[in-house]
């Protein structure tokens, strides 16, 4: 189970349609949302439960949620200090709740000296843990102004990437989301964004409806399978012309590969990391001149290298294609700053709409 089409973050409950669980679930369904994601612990504590007594929020309000058919996924500010604890309130709080997906919040405090091995220790402790749910990251939206954050250590073992692309103080979403993806694509291991917006002000400053379905239809021109905004309380209250928005917005089914070949070279040409990601079954076995390698990560960190390494600045043409639906083979040529191939040979074998198999053979005529 992943994310598709449009989501929202709750922060307090209670602050959100009165904290009435059936009036929260009814305005997501109305807006055409597909999940909900509710903030379940802050460092080594639970979150959302509050009064005199004190009381759990999120039982009521998951339960209604998945009454109106919407995914409820759980979010956590995570600190670093205590990641043993703050692992153990994370597994208790997702498995109390039976949530859908987890989504780690790590920001200033992760960028510390030090934090790397805090984020081995919560990773290695919440992904055997939790190991049929999806986890993601949710973080900065360029990580080139964010070195020191430990993003290998989370996203190794993550299965989403949830950039926080907040186009503070602008509005020029279209160009901030682009300049995300291509950042994140360079980075190893990679992981399918799922963009988070911002639905709150800051200072003077506030998104418009404008910039609101920028957004969403640049992630869709992206091919990106969803979108998430920060935060419910703003969007309802505050800023409500951009949940109007965001309730008029048909989110469009992802469309699938028509044609294998044509739909490689095309993200050969792009670099296009997330939809390579995309064609290949999480299990598919890559085999090229120099090396085979198996799965998501691996299929894409040999993309990385041969795109950087091997063969940089490269113009891609499909010159042949055959086959059927479980199998299909095509010829391929290229330019490049290293040299040409004139001899690409390719044989896919195709499983589920995706490839499992996937044969490449070529040489490269060095320049004379």
């Amino acid at each position: 189970m992943t994310l598709q089409g449009k989501s929202m973050m709750i922060w307090k409950v209670s602050r959100c349609e009165g904290g009435n669980p059936q009036a929260i679930a009814s305005a997501a369904q109305a807006a055409g949302l597909s999940c909900v994601l509710l903030k379940i612990a802050d460092g080594p504590k639970p979150y959302n439960i509050d009064g005199t007594p004190a009381r759990d929020q999120l039982p009521a309000l998951v339960e209604a949620l998945r009454a109106k058919g919407l995914q409820v996924w759980g979010w956590h500010y995570v600190y670093g200090y205590n990641p043993q604890a703050e692992a153990q309130a994370a597994i208790q709080r997702m498995r109390e709740l039976e949530l859908d997906g987890y989504v780690i919040n790590a920001e200033a405090e992760y960028k510390q000296t030090g934090k790397k091995q805090a984020a081995k220790t919560f990773m290695d402790l919440v992904r055997p843990a939790l190991a049929n749910t999806p986890i993601a990251l949710t973080s900065y939206r360029w990580p080139s102004y964010h070195p020191q954050l430990p993003w290998r250590e989370f996203l190794e073992k993550c299965d989403l990437n949830m950039p926080q692309v907040y186009w503070q103080s602008a509005h020029n979403p279209d160009s901030q989301l682009r300049r995300t993806l291509r950042e994140f694509q360079a980075l190893v291991p990679y992981r399918p964004i799922i963009p988070i917006g911002p639905m709150y002000k800051y200072g003077s400053w506030e998104p418009t409806p404008a910039d609101i379905s920028e957004f969403m239809e640049t992630a869709e021109a992206l091919n990106l399978a969803g979108v998430c905004f920060f935060e419910w309380y703003y969007a309802r209250t505050i800023l409500s012309p951009l949940w109007n928005t965001l309730s008029a917005y048909t989110w469009s089914p992802s469309l699938q590969p028509i044609d294998f070949p044509a739909q490689l070279i095309q993200a050969y040409n792009q670099q296009d990391y997330t939809r390579l990601y995309h064609l290949y079954h999480p299990d598919a076995v890559h085999i090229s001149p120099d090396q085979t390698v198996q799965g998501h990560e691996g299929i894409l960190r040999w993309y990385h290298s041969f795109f950087v390494d091997q063969f940089p600045s490269g113009k891609f043409t499909l010159t042949g294609a055959s086959g059927n639906n479980t199998n299909r083979t095509f010829t391929w040529s290229a330019q490049g700053a290293k040299g040409s191939i004139m001899d690409g040979n390719d044989t896919l074998g195709i499983l589920q709409n995706r490839i499992s198999y996937h044969y490449s053979y070529y040489s490269i005529r060095k320049p004379k």
